[in-house]
C-alpha cells in the first residue's frame, strides 16, 4: 500500500486521546513541526495541546477527515473498537493512503480485524503499543512495539522517533500486541518483587532511599525498582499507568495464553493481586500501588 514519508510540516497527524500519556506524545510530534487535530472525550484534558496550537475536532471520523497518520492511545478494547471502527470512527473519515495507528495496549485480534478493515478501504494500520508510562512519554524515551506492513512501517517511523527512543518492528498485523502482551507479563511478577522487597526492607528497619542505591544497580535492578520504587517511598501513588488498564493488559494475556494452551501461574497471581488493588479502591492509581495491596496482607499501617 502506497503510504507517503512523514515529514514535519508536510504530514497531518491526528490525535484521538489526550491523557496522562497522549498529551505528552502528541505534544512532541508538535514540537517537531507535524500539525495536529485532536479528539478526546474529555476535552478539558486536550486543552495543553489546544493551547499549542492543535486544531479541535467534534469526533474520531472528523479528526481522520483532517489528518494523514490518525493515532489513538484510548482505555481498553472497546475504547479501540470504537474509534477507529465505530460509526464515528476513523476509519469512517480516513481517506486512502492514511494510516491508522493504535498505541493502545489491546487485543492482537482486536489489530488484525482493524487492519483488514482498512486494508478494504485502501487506508494503512499499525498497532504500535508502547512501554515507558508517563516517565517515557514525557521524555519522548518509549519503547514502541510495532506491528504491520514494512513499507508503511517505515513511512511512518520518523513519527514514532519523535515519541521513542526503541521502535522495533515485530512483523506483521497484531504482532505490536503480541509483544507488548510479553512486556506485561515481564513487569507483573516484577512488580510483586519490588513491593516485597521493599515491604521487607521496611519491616527490617532499614533506610529504603539507600537501599535502592545498594540494589538499583545491580542485578536486581529493573525499571520498575529505579522509577517507581523512590514513588513508593515517597507515598506517591499516582498513575504513571492505571492499575485498571493493567489489569486489562494481564487479561487480555492470560486469554491469549489460553487459546495458546499455556499455562502462566504467575501472571495469574499478579492478577488476582492486582483485583484487590482495584477492590480496596485503587484502580485509578498507578500499578506501583500494589505496595497498598501487600501492606494490607501483613497488617502492615505507614
Amino acid at each position: 500500500m502506497s503510504v507517503s514519508k512523514a515529514e514535519p510540516g508536510k504530514t497531518r497527524v491526528g490525535w484521538i486521546g489526550t491523557g496522562v500519556m497522549g498529551r505528552w506524545m502528541c505534544q512532541h510530534l508538535m514540537d517537531k513541526g507535524y500539525k495536529a487535530t485532536v479528539y478526546n472525550r474529555s476535552k478539558d484534558k486536550a486543552k495543553p495541546l489546544l493551547d499549542a496550537g492543535a486544531a479541535w475536532a467534534d469526533s474520531p471520523k472528523q479528526v481522520a477527515e483532517n489528518a494523514d497518520a490518525i493515532f489513538a492511545i484510548v482505555g481498553f478494547p472497546p475504547d479501540v473498537r470504537e474509534v477507529f471502527l465505530g460509526e464515528k470512527g476513523a476509519l469512517a473519515g480516513a481517506k486512502k493512503g492514511a494510516v491508522l495507528i493504535d498505541m493502545t495496549t489491546s487485543e492482537p485480534s482486536l489489530a488484525v480485524e482493524i487492519y483488514e478493515a482498512a486494508k478494504k478501504k485502501g487506508v494503512a494500520s499499525v498497532d504500535a503499543p508502547v512501554s515507558g508510562g508517563d516517565v517515557g512519554a514525557k521524555n519522548a524515551a518509549l519503547s514502541i512495539m510495532v506491528g504491520g506492513d514494512t513499507d508503511v512501517v517505515e513511512a511512518i517511523k520518523p513519527l514514532f522517533e519523535c515519541m521513542g527512543k526503541a521502535i522495533i518492528h515485530q512483523g506483521g498485523a497484531g504482532t505490536g500486541q503480541h509483544t507488548k502482551m510479553v512486556n506485561q507479563i515481564l513487569i507483573a511478577s516484577n512488580m510483586i518483587g519490588v513491593c516485597e522487597a521493599l515491604l521487607y526492607g521496611y519491616k527490617a528497619g532499614l533506610d529504603l532511599k539507600t537501599v535502592l542505591q545498594a540494589v538499583g544497580g545491580g542485578a536486581a535492578g529493573s525499571w520498575s525498582l529505579n522509577n517507581l520504587g523512590p514513588r513508593i517511598l515517597d507515598r506517591n501513588f499516582e498513575p504513571g499507568f492505571f492499575v485498571e488498564h493493567f489489569i486489562k493488559d494481564m487479561r487480555i494475556a492470560l486469554s491469549e495464553a489460553e487459546r495458546m494452551n499455556l499455562a502462566l501461574p504467575g501472571l495469574a497471581l499478579a492478577k488476582q493481586l492486582y483485583e484487590a488493588v482495584r477492590a480496596q479502591g485503587y484502580g485509578r492509581k498507578g500499578t506501583h500501588a500494589l505496595m497498598l495491596a501487600l501492606e494490607h496482607l501483613s497488617n502492615v499501617k505507614r
